[in-house]
């Protein structure tokens, strides 16, 4: 054999050797290694699909200055749960009152607890503990029941993605998706993981206290915050341009829970929405009609970020107020709605 032929020989060996020697550390690692179930995308909604600037933002991890940051996801709390897992966020300060209320946070139609971020920090500044609770959240009520004659579309789809009950065909939430199922674990979950630590006073007979727990919401997630207030008697709720939900068609009559008399009494309500946003007119009647106090309204009114641009069929102005790509600054870099969200924030007791 020439000398050429000898060492194309032995580099082949040697590689040979190298490839048997990987593939054994791997199948050993495979026996040793137990992967993580995988999220399923959600079907009959969109795909949680994140814009690159909130993928970046995610990447960064969000930091508290004094506090604690954690991202656990749901199926961490409940192993049952298999869509939406994207991780719910836990913020607070580490002077945080022992008693302090806590604040969920639910983010709108494709959104995730991060792109609450803005809002979530502001809460927790107020002195709250903060979760920012990640749910099923693809297809929208107004979407999905606004087509649809019948005004009891719009309960029933609630009912169903926030409290689990199986009385709605329109969407395929399972009962352990819902909202009031993820919050309940998640909150058993940092119990028995940080035990003494105050997280056992939010539950109540394994359910959530809802009187030390204030709900705030954007869009699709000012509407279950909105929902949860009018059932239960909430600590506070902020709703962001949520809930307006009516038929679309006809005489567009108003979903029987907007009208209905509220289980947390009305000084504990507040909400806000833009005067450029697309839906306004409904929110502004919308609010009218479940007699939200008029000195707990906001209309706000500056304009996004201009070097962004909404995505193609989107609302700068819908999203401006919580949004880390559109929300306006001020001179600092901090954003301009900071008063707002402090007045609707108020100051936990």
């Amino acid at each position: 054999m020439r000398k050429r032929d000898c060492g194309f020989a032995l580099i082949a060996a040697a590689l040979v050797a190298l490839w048997a020697f990987a593939g054994a550390k791997a199948e050993a690692g495979a026996r040793n290694f137990e992967p993580r179930q995988q999220t399923q995308a959600p079907p009959n909604a969109q795909q949680n699909q994140m814009a690159p600037e909130v993928r970046a933002f995610v990447a960064q991890m969000p930091k508290l200055m004094n506090g604690t940051v954690e991202q656990i996801p749901p199926s961490d709390a409940d192993p049952q749960i298999k869509r939406f897992n994207q991780p719910n966020i836990v913020a607070y300060h580490t002077d945080v009152k022992s008693d302090a209320p806590l604040l969920v946070w639910f983010s709108g139609t494709g959104g995730t607890p991060i792109t609450g971020w803005l809002f979530i920090k502001a809460a927790a500044d107020a002195g709250y503990r903060v979760i920012g609770l990640t749910y099923d959240n693809g297809v929208s009520d107004p979407q999905t029941c606004g087509p649809n004659p019948d005004p009891v579309c719009s309960d029933r789809f609630r009912q169903k993605r926030i409290f689990g009950d199986d009385v709605s065909k329109d969407i395929d939430d399972l009962p352990v998706e819902s909202v009031v199922n993820r919050l309940t674990t998640l909150l058993q979950y940092l119990d028995a993981h940080h035990p003494g630590k105050g997280w056992e006073q939010y539950l109540n007979n394994g359910e959530p206290n809802w009187a030390r727990i204030a709900v705030a919401g954007h869009s699709q997630g000012g509407g279950v915050a909105a929902y949860i207030a009018k059932k239960r008697a909430v600590y506070r709720v902020i709703n962001l341009s949520g809930a307006w939900d009516r038929t679309e068609q006809g005489a567009k009559d108003w979903a029987p829970w907007i009208t209905s008399t509220s289980a947390t009494p009305m000084d504990r309500w507040y909400c806000a929405y833009h005067a450029k946003e697309s839906n306004a007119g409904p929110m502004k009647a919308a609010y009218a009609v479940m007699n939200v106090p008029p000195d707990h309204i906001r209309v706000l009114t500056l304009e996004p970020i201009p070097q962004t641009s909404s995505p193609p069929g989107g609302d700068a102005y819908h999203g401006s107020m919580i949004s880390e790509r559109s929300t306006p600054r001020d001179a600092n870099g901090d954003p301009s709605y900071a008063a707002d969200w402090a007045f609707m924030l108020g100051a936990p007791r």
